[in-house]
């Protein structure tokens, strides 16, 4: 790294000839004399527009970071993000009178003396990221205090992709001309760190609510478009309330704002009144309908927002554009876009079955190109305006970048990355037991059952304690499953109510958000009861929640923590101004200034102290919510309460895509989705949904078969594999090959685990990041890598037989199931029966595979099977670790690199680098080669063609 050229406070800007004066065109915004070196970059003081100081700071090679304040004072709290501390030197400062430039090896920052502006250059000098102005930054009051709402808009009018931002429910991969609002919910995941395709990451760190594209929420439809009635009136469309099919209300309204709690106190008395879900959640047989026309004088694609939940349906010019359905309590957007003509009346019709449910219909004009597509974020709170570039030679160097910065991700306990078995929920230890009996009966793998809410007493949420008329020996409980060679998980909440102990030890030092109390708001449980969050902002609160789960949950010897309800969601449904208000104020600022790191600080809590308390053993949380860094907590997320639908299915495969790009590599959804239709409530199902709910099952299933963690969860019907489908049925032995053959694959997945640590890896992966140079993966997000080697194209559409899937350039493909192979570059139809999800492998992989167990914990010295996919040269890096412990940070793991060439024929099994407690020092190994038609391509019991006894020395295996 070469060393930073030292020179004392240069005054770089006093070089063209000094100030210009009030009367010239155009004034300087770096003053003469106003660029300073710093030891970790420089220092500008800016003399027009809305900052006033700049800082540009060297992190490393490959990140830079930029603060701008309006104000003289660059000392502002300390980020929740980084962990990484500014480079002292390791780079050289340089100007030429119009620009001061910042050199890493890597990466480069220009600033330009005129304007204050930055841009970015790779190593090679290229273009990478270029603010268009300076930024917005305004003064703004939150509880009495000052911050700032800030803006920044780089690269107007690119035409790179921009990945990552989170987890999100509308089934998009590539953000570059979409808006997206990045708030934390049930289902949303808000991370502020996006990656483009351009090879560079921005970390935009900031707390609070974010938005990407637009930086303010779409209008309500009269605020941006013409109306007209069904009679042709102007002002506002024709609503009708129907209850029953009969017309009850039929009026003018010029907005469709059903969206919060406080609006459906205003539901119409005709069909019901005062409709607030808390008081009466169904509202069977009513209907709204808004009908007219919208009109508009700019032309071009249009962007709406549905928000909702109930039964939801659009029509414009007759045609249907969006449908959806939520579960009542749990609405959210749906973005879809029309093509408007100026000047034209375009028919809209909006159809409402509420159930229940909330909705809101809201609209964006068409924003010229270069403000379309261009990478805009902007944050309501804000102390400053704070960012950090991280360049990289591809997207994963980028993430490495990004982990360097926020923090490695710790791993998680090999047992993990078997199949979990969840359902909302076990009422008794009876049946937490015997659910882990019935499988062991049945001979499907398991490794983890999960324990979700209300185990304890109903007026006791909080108390830690179990109900003992249906959980009466806890610690027998989980001895039981531990003996039956599983894992046991448990859901813990961060929320209390007033009567327990635990909200009064934590109350009384402060660290309980009273609002929700006060307010009187009572949860569902039985006739709701008065609750409230605790404030994981103080350390001195954090040890304290740990300590309280520690003596009543980790006495019992506890695997794992599901931290359920981390956005938090303290009372659904309220306005978004009132759950800033609930959620704080915090031990560090308002609610609002901390709006999305809720997640970051309870996750701390159970991490750090359980790693400190009981450190021998991997700490492991699963979270319904995540935050920027929060990959250092040794956790992993879901995608939240989804429903149970195809759509939803389809979108979950970009959610969980965006989420690892967003750093976070260890992502899971509820199997078979969360919620439900009425239809698959009814006892007993139609022939029909009950032929749908299997298809829906067994679809998601094998999806879940290859994402990162695999884990089942829902609401009723039961979730077991044998309550969805009868022994013997195709779904049911579906079901149960998936499962096993994720289990063969154990040795492929858990490199990959290791390799998100080891080497910051990514385990479901777009296949951007593979095939950068192919134009058609860039948007492509239904269709993932798993690991390096294979392609899954998940079927995500109800009845199908078939799936057509993109091979991308640049690699030959081999078809899992027959050995087929294929060229790449091309979209290929091929089979996908209800049994099978389509899967590819790229030419010239290796995959380890292990023998049949019924969980992680059995046969870890068993033999492995190398599959080889011949065709072209390739490697593994297999590796391996005691599997529960931090050993792995220590050394303490092994590395053995398979290496195929395909034109000498030879396989060489290298000399095993490093070693662990409890390594196998001999393994029987066989080896395959898989060239061209096979009908058992996939089955990964067969002998092999080649068997030896591998002792850590290298072999070398000729075909």
């Amino acid at each position: 790294m070469a060393r930073a050229a030292l020179l004392p406070l240069l005054l770089l800007a006093g070089c063209d000839g000094g100030p210009k004066s009030g009367n010239d065109k155009v004034a300087q915004a770096v003053q003469p004399g106003a660029v300073q070196q710093t030891q970790d970059g420089l220092v500008a003081t800016l003399s027009s527009g809305p900052v006033k100081k700049l800082r540009l700071q060297v992190i490393n090679d490959r990140t830079i970071r930029v603060t701008a304040v309006p104000t003289d004072s660059l000392d502002i709290p300390a980020s929740l993000i980084t962990v990484a501390s500014p480079a002292n030197g390791g780079f050289t400062l340089e100007q030429d009178g119009k620009v001061a430039r910042l050199k890493t090896p890597q990466l480069t920052a220009e600033l330009t003396l005129a304007t204050g502006t930055v841009r970015f250059l790779d190593k090679a000098g290229n273009p990478l990221l270029a603010e268009k102005d300076r930024g917005t930054i305004a003064p703004v009051k939150v509880l009495d205090r000052d911050y700032y709402t800030i803006s920044q808009t780089f690269n107007p009018g690119s035409d790179e992709a921009f990945y990552g931002l989170g987890q999100h429910q509308n089934g998009v991969l590539n953000w570059n001309g979409e808006d997206l609002r990045l708030a934390q919910h049930n289902m949303d995941i808000a991370v502020p760190f996006v990656v483009s395709s351009r090879n560079y990451g921005v970390l935009w760190d900031n707390n609070s609510i974010t938005r990407f594209g637009v930086p303010h929420d779409y209008a309500d439809l009269d605020g941006t478009l013409k109306l007209f009635d069904k009679d042709g009136k102007e002002g506002a469309l024709t609503a009708t309330y129907t209850k029953d099919g009969e017309a009850k209300l039929v009026r003018r309204e010029a907005k469709i704002d059903w969206r919060d709690l406080d609006d459906l106190l205003n539901w119409p008395a005709e069909v019901g009144g005062n409709r607030r879900p808390d008081k009466t959640r169904d509202t069977p047989g009513q209907k709204v309908t808004w009908e007219g026309k919208i009109s508009t004088d700019k032309a071009g694609t249009h962007k709406f927002q549905l928000y909702s939940s109930g039964y939801a349906t659009v029509f414009v010019d007759g045609k249907e554009v969006i449908h959806r359905w939520r579960q009542n309590w749990n609405p959210w957007f749906h973005n879809f876009e029309v093509a408007l003509e100026a000047g034209r009346q375009h028919d809209i019709r909006i159809e409402w079955q509420p159930d229940g449910g909330y909705i809101g219909v809201s609209h964006q004009d068409p924003l010229p190109d270069a403000e379309r597509h261009a990478l805009t974020l902007s944050s309501e709170v804000a102390n400053a305006l704070d960012y950090y570039v991280i360049a990289g030679d591809d997207i994963d160097g980028v993430i490495a970048g990004y982990r360097q910065l926020t923090g490695k991700s710790v791993m998680l306990p090999r047992w993990a990355y078997g199949f979990w078995q969840s359902r909302e929920r076990y009422k008794t230890q009876d049946e937490v037991v015997g659910t882990v009996k019935e499988y062991r009966k049945r001979g499907i793998p398991l490794d983890n059952i999960v324990l979700d809410w209300n185990y304890w007493p109903e007026d006791a949420w909080g108390s830690h304690d179990f109900d003992k008329a249906r959980f009466p020996d806890p610690a027998g409980m989980v001895q039981e499953v531990h003996k039956l060679n599983a894992r046991f998980m448990i859901s813990v909440w961060p929320k209390f109510y007033p009567n327990t102990e635990h909200y009064k030890e934590l109350d009384a030092k402060g660290y309980i958000y009273r609002r929700n109390v006060e307010k009187g708001e009572r949860d569902w449980i039985g006739e709701g009861y008065l609750n409230a969050h605790y404030d994981p902002y103080s350390q001195e609160a954090r040890d304290i929640y740990w300590r309280q789960m520690r003596d009543k949950l980790n006495v019992l010897k506890v695997d794992a923590w599901w931290l359920d309800n981390t956005e938090p969601d303290v009372h659904s449904n309220l306005p978004i101004e009132e759950v800033k208000l609930r959620i704080g104020p915090t031990a560090m600022g308002p609610g609002a200034a901390y709006f999305n790191s809720y997640p970051l600080m309870q996750t701390k809590a159970v991490y750090e102290g359980e790693r400190r308390d009981d450190g021998g053993q991997r700490s492991f949380i699963l979270t319904r919510s995540g935050f920027a860094g929060q990959q250092r907590h040794g956790m992993a997320v879901w995608s939240g309460d989804v429903v149970s639908r195809f759509v939803d299915l389809e979108h979950q495969i970009a959610a969980g895509i965006n989420t690892s790009l967003s750093g976070l590599p260890n992502w899971t959804t509820d199997i078979g989705g969360f919620a439900l239709e009425k239809r698959f409530e009814a006892q007993p199902m139609k022939a029909e949904d009950q032929a749908e709910w299997r298809e829906l099952n067994l679809r998601w299933f094998q999806f879940g078969a290859f994402s990162p963690l695999f884990r089942s969860h829902g609401q009723f019907p039961l979730r077991e594999i044998y309550n969805i489908a009868p022994e013997g049925s195709d779904v049911y032995q579906s079901m149960v090959w998936y499962t096993k053959l994720r289990y063969s694959l154990l040795p492929y997945i858990y490199t990959l685990a290791g390799d998100t640590w080891h080497k910051d890896g990514t385990i479901m992966r777009a296949l951007a990041q593979d095939f950068p140079a192919d134009a058609k993966v860039k948007d492509l997000g239904t269709q993932y890598l798993f690991g390096p080697s294979i392609l899954v194209s998940p079927v995500y559409t109800q009845g199908a037989t078939t799936k057509a899937v993109y091979l991308p350039a640049g690699a030959n493909w081999v078809n899992f199931y027959t050995g087929e192979k294929l060229t790449g570059g091309q979209e290929v139809t091929v089979d996908a029966p209800l049994t099978r999800i389509p899967l590819f492998v790229r030419e010239g992989a290796i995959i380890p595979t292990g023998p049949a167990v019924q969980s992680t914990a059995e046969k870890q010295d068993g033999s492995l099977l190398i599959n080889i996919y011949a065709g072209a040269d390739g490697s593994f890096d297999l590796y391996e670790d005691e599997g529960t412990t931090y050993g792995y940070e220590k050394g303490e793991f092994s590395r053995i690199k398979l290496s195929w060439n395909q034109a000498s024929g030879e396989l060489t099994i290298a000399d095993r680098q490093g070693s662990f407690p409890g390594m196998p020092e001999k393994r029987t190994i066989r080896v395959r080669w898989i060239d061209g038609q096979n009908t058992k391509a996939a089955d990964f019991n067969v002998k092999g063609e080649r068997e030896l006894v591998y002792d850590g020395k290298q072999v070398i295996v000729k075909r």
